[in-house]
């Protein structure tokens, strides 16, 4: 394989992806990456993250946002991996610019080079990590109505402690089904909104630059690894930091929205299976587990790893934007890629709580970004 360019490859998904790739006997692999504070903490190549790929690329410390970074790096490049964004749902909410700048701009300017490169441009294929939070509340079918594709849940109905799911034409609950990527498109927040910009972006411009690409949509990717420090991304990160100190947990709305977790190592493999696989040429896949848990069931194993004694506070707070659920349709990766879940959830919770162990903690950002969030009017507390 030739030369191999990740944006954010010093982030939690990308630093796998390189260690995979290097193993696998690739040489020349080049990361481009911000080492924001947010993610690798205040001495950044002192990171587990950063620490994982020293030595197993080359290093460029900057930003998609600076054009005349990313030019000669693209110019080098044949393959793009494109994971470089900033992501957190609720922090999207009030840091509109940021989100914009970074994710359709830092895209932008990828295409751009590329568009300038001409003749000199050597890049075969751009692999995008897009998010399953642009399918809003996703798929669910109604006795009465068929399959349908849900608004985001009302303020006034959460408020009144009622977090389960209704249908739009005849008012009846609704019983979650599997996302396909045919689904609806539904953004419910500024992330979700940049991330389907970039998909379209990519669908395009790939064709008019003779340029191949496939779309990941990713589920909840969880694992060692995953970072500590960030508040706004993770309840497994938020929970294991907080346990670990046996501080209360308030555990969101009424603890039984679920989610579809899948281990960093198996969505690693699935971007690297689709660089030189032409049947994914084109193509959006859901990458995810095709599981949903529950965060009071995620909560309890955590709970019973630590040996903690924090008390488990089922409060009904909640946060506009976020989704009920989420349980992911995997046929499509399983076909074209042949993807299967190597690392269950039970056996990749046990070394995520083992790892987490034996690194340094942080939570005080956490309480910081709830009150971010409710000055902005996105967090309600009950």
């Amino acid at each position: 394989m030739n030369n191999i360019l990740i944006t954010g490859g010093a982030g939690f998904i990308g630093s796998e992806i390189v260690c995979q790739l290097n193993k696998a006997g690739v040489k020349n692999i080049t990361v481009l990456d911000t080492l924001t504070e947010q993610i690798h903490g205040k001495n950044p190549r002192n990171s587990y993250l950063y620490k994982k790929i020293d030595g197993k690329c080359k290093f460029v410390k900057g930003s998609v946002t600076e054009i005349d970074t990313v030019s000669p790096l693209v110019k080098e490049a044949d393959y793009i991996i494109h994971l470089a964004a900033e992501t957190g749902t609720g922090q999207s909410m009030y840091q509109i610019n940021l989100y914009n700048e970074t994710n359709v701009m830092g895209t932008s300017n990828i295409l751009q080079a590329i568009s300038s490169l001409g003749k000199e441009c050597h890049v075969k294929k751009i692999v995008l990590s897009s998010s399953r939070s642009v399918y809003g509340e996703g798929k669910y079918t109604c006795t009465n109505c068929g399959i349908v594709f849900p608004d985001s849940r009302k303020k006034e109905q959460m408020q009144n402690g009622d977090f389960g799911m209704y249908c739009p034409e005849c008012g009846k609950k609704l019983t979650l089904a599997k996302t396909t990527e045919d689904s609806t498109i539904k953004p419910a927040s500024l992330y979700a909104f940049t991330k389907y910009t970039q998909e379209m972006m990519l669908r395009t411009m790939c064709p008019a630059l003779n340029v191949d690409y496939t779309i990941f949509r990713f589920q909840n990717v969880y694992g060692v690894g995953q970072s500590l420090k960030n508040p706004y991304t993770g309840i497994l990160s938020i929970f294991s930091s907080l346990m670990l100190e046996n501080k209360p947990i308030n555990v969101f709305e009424d603890g039984l929205e679920s989610r579809d977790f899948v281990n960093v190592v198996d969505v690693a493999t699935g971007v690297i299976s689709a660089l030189n696989n032409e049947k994914s040429n084109g193509e959006i896949i859901n990458l995810g587990s095709g599981v949903g848990t529950s965060v009071k069931e995620i909560t309890q194993i955590l709970k019973r790893a630590y040996n903690s004694e924090s008390p488990i506070n089922i409060t009904g707070d909640f946060r506009l934007g976020d989704i009920a659920h989420n349980v992911a349709d995997i046929t499509k990766a399983e076909n074209l890629l042949g993807f299967k879940q190597s690392v269950s959830l039970e056996e990749g919770l046990t070394q995520f709580c083992d790892w987490v162990k034996g690194q340094e903690h942080d939570n005080s950002g956490y309480e910081k970004s709830l009150k971010e969030m409710e000055q902005a009017g996105m967090f309600v507390r009950k």
